[in-house]
């Protein structure tokens, strides 16, 4: 049995990926932004082991939530699902400054995974427009551009897979990969989205617990369990460098070092 912790799980695909694993017979503990839907992820899966509480827009409380995931014990696998789309406004939503979207889709996953107590696996839940970004690190949170959502959104899943592929080469004893889940019809995704919302979930619960030699790998990009190419920006070592050092100095945390 594994013990799974998954990011923004009150619903969507972390509830549909967190009820799969549940009902695989392994331990899944949930997070949610706030008490209410805290309450309604219990409602939902009351098997859970418990459901954590933090605002992943604040640095404060995603350090907190990194601090009170560690009591818990150590995971095999964290699934960093939580994320805002591409029809966000740019708004200013942290103390330090950053954009709402940033905030939830780069900053916090990056610091969750600095913070935590290493797992065995991680999967980062990317998108098929991550392909379109512009590999660029300069005005990552758009101070200085005219804003524009979809791109930004884009850059943003850009990001979080070459920090997917960047932690493969780093930490070599974790297993870390990237996901696209597809265009589904999530809130995010919206009501027209045109992929199978029942096949939303699986790679990333299948990636996080399967000893499948197709699940066992690292720094790979996965769609409905088969990889996928990836912007080649996520695979350059040096952009990967110059991400971390960028999400380094925005968080004013430090990655740790592979262990010795």
């Amino acid at each position: 049995m594994a013990r799974v912790f998954i990011t923004g799980s009150s619903d969507g695909l972390g509830l549909a990926a967190a009820a799969s694993l549940l009902q695989d017979g392994h331990s899944v503990v949930l997070h949610a932004r706030n008490e209410q839907r805290a309450a309604d992820a219990r409602a939902e899966l009351a098997q859970a082991e418990t459901v954590l509480i933090g605002d992943l827009t604040s640095r404060a409380e995603t350090l907190d939530l990194a601090e009170r995931a560690n009591q818990l014990g150590r995971f095999d696998a964290v699934i960093h699902n939580a994320a805002v789309g591409s029809s966000e406004q740019r708004r200013i939503a942290t103390p330090e400054g950053h954009s709402h979207l940033l905030a939830i889709n780069v900053l916090a996953p990056y610091i969750l995974t600095a913070r935590m107590t290493r797992p065995r696996r991680l999967i980062y839940l990317s998108s098929g427009l991550h392909r379109y970004a512009e590999a660029s690190l300069d005005d990552v949170d758009w101070v200085t551009r005219p804003w524009n959502a979809t791109q930004a959104y884009s850059e943003s899943k850009l990001l979080d897979t070459a920090f997917a592929a960047a932690l493969a080469r780093r930490w070599p004893e974790v297993l870390s990969n990237s996901v696209e889940p597809g265009w589904v019809a999530t809130k995010m995704g919206g009501a027209d989205a045109p992929d199978d919302l029942s096949l939303g979930h699986i790679t990333q619960a299948w990636l996080a617990v399967s000893d499948d030699p197709g699940a066992t790998v690292s720094g790979h990009h996965f769609y409905h369990q088969n990889e996928r190419d990836r912007n080649p920006a996520a695979t350059d070592p040096d952009f990967q460098n110059a991400l971390i050092h960028g999400l380094e100095a925005l968080t004013e945390i430090r990655l740790p070092e592979q262990v010795a």
